[in-house]
């Protein structure tokens, strides 16, 4: 995944457009390396990271409140299914 993508979750009862970001770097050659790092905004507020090892299995939360686990592993799970890299 190279560029942000919207999602939408529903929590208490309200709608949250969720922007996630990848981090990625570049490397030798101009080729852009993902980091398994992803930004989670809500409009201009940052609500933390979802960090993934590198199988893209196992993943981190690292906010602090503003998602339930819950909350996260929807979003966790959205994006493992519109990563590039699966």
């Amino acid at each position: 995944m190279t560029d942000p993508l919207n999602y939408t979750i529903y929590k208490d009862g309200e709608e949250h457009n969720i922007t996630i970001t990848p981090v990625n770097q570049n490397v030798a050659g101009g080729n852009l390396y993902s980091t398994g790092v992803f930004k989670l905004t809500e409009g201009e507020v940052g609500m933390g990271d979802i960090v993934f090892d590198d199988q893209m299995q196992q993943w981190e939360y690292t906010g602090m409140g503003d998602l339930t686990h819950q909350d996260a592993a929807e979003i966790a799970g959205f994006i493992k299914v519109n990563d590039t890299r699966n």
